[in-house]
């Protein structure tokens, strides 16, 4: 299964997602090939690495990429796109790659507790979807966000 979370920047919301995903993937013993692009190139935003080190999940090699830094980027089994400038300006995939959506607020110039709840967010996210492929099932983009525990899917 290859997976492509999609955001604006690729420097949190997404950049937190695939270091879920990749830590699920794993404990689930899922096989997952999981990358992260952003529809621009900036970098990864230091709370990002801040918060997400604080669960065990080590962000600080992560670059901020877009979909033409990535392998074979029109080979997506899932694309994810987790904030809705991205999934607006998703570019067309093929109809075999299933998209999804799932809106997070961004943390970007708030406090540490903002980044930790949206973080712990896209974890119970990441969590439900690895455990639903798992077990051969596409789950919905509500049934993610309930996963979050985000009020609506959007």
């Amino acid at each position: 299964m290859r997976i492509l979370v999609l955001c604006t920047h690729n420097s949190a919301r997404s950049q937190m997602a695939e270091g879920w995903l990749r830590y699920w993937a794993e404990r689930m013993d899922y096989p997952a090939e999981i990358w992260s692009a952003g529809t621009e190139k900036t970098f990864v935003k230091p709370d990002a690495i801040t918060v997400m080190g604080e669960v065990g999940i080590d962000l600080s090699a992560h670059t901020s990429k877009t979909l033409y830094d990535l392998p074979d980027p029109w080979h997506f089994d899932l694309v994810l796109t987790v904030c809705d400038a991205a999934a607006e300006t998703c570019p067309a995939y093929p109809a075999q790659t299933q998209r999804l959506h799932v809106s997070f607020p961004d943390p970007s110039g708030k406090g540490l507790e903002e980044w930790r709840r949206v973080r712990d967010a896209l974890g119970r996210m990441s969590q439900h979807l690895i455990q639903s492929l798992k077990q051969g099932q596409m789950p919905g983009e509500r049934d993610l966000a309930e996963a979050a525990g985000l009020t609506q899917a959007h």
